[in-house]
């Protein structure tokens, strides 16, 4: 009877636990970190051996830390496909794009691409973005942010062409920043200092309301910098010193929310756009890395994502369930109880379930990521490079290259060949054929013609970029490998 009692006595005490969790999380505060061109091999907690990551290691003790995530491989297609939950196939923006810097009236639309920002505004939400955005020149359209639903915004403008690029282009150091009152230099001053300081203030002056707040960081991307952290770096140390600086950034946003009293009842999702520069090259788990920006290795597009909600979320969790970018903005909607526009369709699926213990599976069996490089112009407006663009698509073990003929022309077994160097497309073995079957009949159900950028061509423009220079950007990026090199013995 004893013992009765006390399973009973701990069942109970494990609903009450879960309900309360629930009615916490009807509309939790959201975070959502997204960092620029950084891979796992620069992540302590997955790895790295070249840096010391304490906070981002905090982060995924005290949540969940996933072995399993597909970014896209280039920051337009990744960015696109968080913010409106669809792949670039179907969004369209498959290429990257730089607005601001290369004009044209190209733009994200938020009209016709409804964000998640938008959906939880309508839940109530107050919603905030601080770092880089880069889908809009915010010269033309000043008031992008809150087009796409964000109330508050501190963002780096993008290199700005047609005019002071020089000044623009600054992120780190003096950084060239908009806000509401415009455009300015913050004189000695650290663009991620300011965009931290932004979110701080916010959350201090809304904690009274549920906040959707999303921090795409300009860290750390290039141009290589010192920081006020190691204001005397040498170069080859200075791509280590963004890194602990995204990192006490990190512990920063952290440190807030607690002292703000808002940790119960707040979710951090922390994760990359894409793969390291491929002129970086660290170290993880006794294996050297190049990093992989724009490839479709799995140094390119197998991001970290770490989610940590101390209370609600249990902790020292690792999963290696299938998750892509599509997923976040159900995940987002999910939490939040906000709706999805009815009228958009979605790729992705809710990590509700999972996050809160519900289940621990997701609902894919496979992911899947494309996009990179430069497209064109036909008729005065951007299209994609390809009809249908070369991508990969992969379970928890086997990996298919399909080519832009929609055929899979290469097979790669995860578990045993880690650079991606043995293609068994040839192999007899009925599980790889099976796998190379199952993998095909996916990437049949796909569009045969990618969508291309669904916007309203803006009619003023600062600076519009060649044509022919667009185009020849997008000829280089055809031929660019979608495979990053294999280190040699001696990196």
């Amino acid at each position: 009877m004893n013992c009765f009692k006390t399973i009973t006595t701990t069942a109970l005490s494990a609903l009450f636990a879960f309900t309360s969790m629930g009615k916490k999380a009807d509309k939790p505060n959201i975070i959502f970190i997204l960092l620029d061109d950084l891979g796992k091999e620069w992540v302590q907690n997955y790895g790295a051996e070249d840096v010391k990551t304490p906070n981002i290691d905090q982060l995924a003790k005290n949540g969940i830390k996933f072995k399993n995530t597909y970014s896209m491989p280039q920051c337009t297609p990744s960015r696109v496909t968080l913010l409106t939950g669809q792949y670039p196939f179907n969004h369209g923006w498959v290429n990257h794009y730089d607005a601001p810097r290369w004009g044209n009236g190209v733009h994200f639309d938020a009209d016709i691409n409804p964000t998640f920002a938008k959906m939880l505004r309508k839940e109530g939400y107050k919603t905030c973005a601080a770092g880089k955005w880069q889908l809009n020149d915010f010269r033309v359209q000043p008031k992008a942010m809150v087009d796409a639903g964000f109330q508050e915004y501190c963002m780096w403008t993008g290199g700005e062409g047609g005019g002071d690029i020089k000044v623009s282009e600054r992120r780190y150091w003096n950084p060239y920043i908009h806000t509401k009152e415009g455009s300015k230099v913050y004189k000695d001053q650290f663009g991620e200092d300011i965009f931290s300081d932004f979110i701080i203030n916010f959350m201090a002056k809304n904690k009274k309301n549920p906040m959707m707040i999303y921090y795409p960081m300009c860290l750390t991307h290039g141009p290589l910098t010192t920081t006020p952290l190691e204001p005397n770096a040498p170069r080859k140390e200075q791509h280590r010193a963004m890194v602990r600086y995204a990192d006490h950034i990190l512990g920063k946003i952290v440190n807030a929310v607690d002292s703000l009293g808002l940790s119960e009842n707040t979710i951090i999702f922390w994760t990359t756009d894409n793969g390291t520069a491929g002129s970086i090259t660290g170290h993880m788990n006794g294996r050297a890395i190049v990093g992989g920006k724009a490839k479709l290795s799995e140094n390119g597009i197998n991001a970290p994502l770490i989610v940590s909600a101390p209370g609600r979320i249990k902790p020292n969790q690792v999963s290696d369930e299938l998750v892509d970018f599509t997923d976040l903005l159900p995940t987002f909607c999910e939490l939040s109880s906000a709706q999805k526009n009815k009228k958009y369709h979605y790729d992705g699926y809710s990590l509700a379930p999972l996050l809160y213990g519900k289940t621990d599976k997701t609902e894919r069996s496979w992911i899947v990521a494309l996009g990179s490089h430069g497209g064109y112009f036909k008729d005065g407006r951007l299209v994609n490079s390809h009809i249908f663009r070369d991508r990969t698509i992969r379970n928890k073990r086997y990996k298919a290259y399909v080519d832009t003929l929609g055929q899979i022309y290469e097979l790669i077994d995860l578990e045993r060949d880690f650079y991606e160097q043995n293609n068994l497309i040839d192999s007899q073995d009925k599980e790889i054929q099976d796998a190379i079957k199952n993998f095909q009949d996916v990437v049949d159900k796909f569009p045969r013609k990618d969508h291309v950028p669904n916007y309203r061509k803006l009619k003023n423009s600062i600076y519009d970029i060649p044509e022919e220079k667009m185009y020849q950007q997008c000829v280089n990026g055809k031929k660019a490998r979608n495979k990053s090199r294999v280190p040699s013995q001696d990196e």
